[in-house]
């Protein structure tokens, strides 16, 4: 019976998505283009696809040549409203994805936030009269902003071909929104896949002429401290007790690494995505450390080591939290050649003087 709930839910949300992409599609309801060269990057499914860092290796491979300025909607910060951010932003004015970036990119690329992208656009237009390229994060849905290059990104693991609407499924719309992408990107891909799955899968994904398919997974660099004042790079043997602690939709590709790369002596504090932090959780985090026996560390991630570098721990705490810095890696090398040949391509015909154009086409 609750299956057949879901479906029928499915259904009206189906319904409900349709109509909004016909509006849109049919310029009933007005999506707006900008003179600036405009990158999206987004899914069709709830959960974690890696779009923040897919949007680092674009904000990386453009910085050098290009200033760039970073939008985001800045998913679960306390404001509202266009806030640029600086050194000083908190997680809970800008979000986590934004302040990871804000640091990783301070003084190479701008960062903002917008729940409203036509306006944060705008002010970005406005504001940063030298910028050149607009990278959204998290936008395929956001149909007001027309991109110039919209990047959708899709889980190996989880096809959008497989998956059904929401809340039966995982997917925000329709598998027909694949059309309105210029480049498929498939990410968490295995290693060893093979040429002719891939072939497989872009064919399963009705890939369109004008579409590029990619195959992506990911790479973790070295252990780098969460606090200042801890070691670089720990010494972490097979018998190291490793408290992982994450705050993330999914952890099966993290857990691996882990196990195989440092220690199997794994314990797990798994909260869920974007969690704010409390007093409680600093609680039971220091608690779980404790009772750990002989040498030990704790691991989290590079989205979660934001918003733990903002609370209080103790001493103890401090010196071991480490987090695991993560990239994107192409499966195919041509794939990668392919892929920076044809965004930078593409800006670089593209690029304008922001001080010309300080509004929509």
């Amino acid at each position: 019976m609750l299956k057949l709930l879901l479906k029928i839910l499915s259904g009206f949300y189906y319904l409900v998505t349709s109509v909004r992409n016909f509006l849109y599609d049919n310029k009933v309801i007005k999506s707006h283009e900008f003179f600036a060269p405009v990158i999206s990057v987004g899914n069709l499914t709830v959960g974690g696809t890696g779009k923040t860092p897919h949007t680092e290796y674009i904000v990386n491979l453009l910085k050098d040549e290009f200033t760039v300025t970073v939008l985001s909607r800045g998913y679960k910060r306390e404001t509202s409203g266009y806030i640029e951010a600086d050194k000083d932003s908190s997680v809970a004015e800008i979000g986590d994805e934004p302040k990871q970036m804000m640091k990783k990119f301070s003084g190479k690329a701008f960062v903002a936030v917008c729940e409203d992208r036509v306006k944060g656009i705008l002010n970005i237009l406005k504001k940063k009269l030298d910028a050149q390229i607009i990278v959204l994060d998290d936008a395929y849905q956001h149909r007001k902003v027309t991109p110039s290059v919209n990047i959708l990104l899709v889980d190996y693991n989880r096809p959008v071909y497989e998956d059904h609407l929401l809340p039966y499924g995982r997917l925000r719309e329709s598998s027909k929104g694949t059309s309105r992408a210029h480049i498929i990107i498939v990410t968490k891909c295995p290693d060893g896949i093979k040429p002719i799955e891939k072939n497989i899968i872009a064919k399963n994904m009705n890939r369109l002429p004008f579409q590029s398919v990619y195959f992506t997974n990911f790479k973790y660099s070295a252990p780098k401290k969460v606090f200042q004042d801890a070691a670089d790079s720990p010494e972490i043997t097979k018998d190291t007790q490793i408290l992982l602690l994450t705050g993330i939709a999914n952890t099966q590709i993290l857990e691996e690494y882990v196990k195989k790369t440092f220690s199997e002596n794994i314990t797990q504090l798994k909260f869920s995505d974007h969690h704010n932090f409390k007093k409680k959780d600093i609680h039971k985090i220091t608690e779980t450390f404790s009772g750990l026996s002989g040498k030990k560390i704790i691991i989290t991630t590079e989205k979660d080591a934001v918003r733990l570098e903002e609370l209080t721990f103790d001493e103890n705490i401090r010196k071991n939290m480490y987090y695991l810095p993560i990239e994107v890696n192409f499966i195919f090398e041509e794939d990668a050649q392919k892929f920076n040949q044809q965004i930078l391509k593409y800006v670089t015909e593209n690029k304008t003087d922001y001080r010309l154009h300080t509004t929509v086409r």
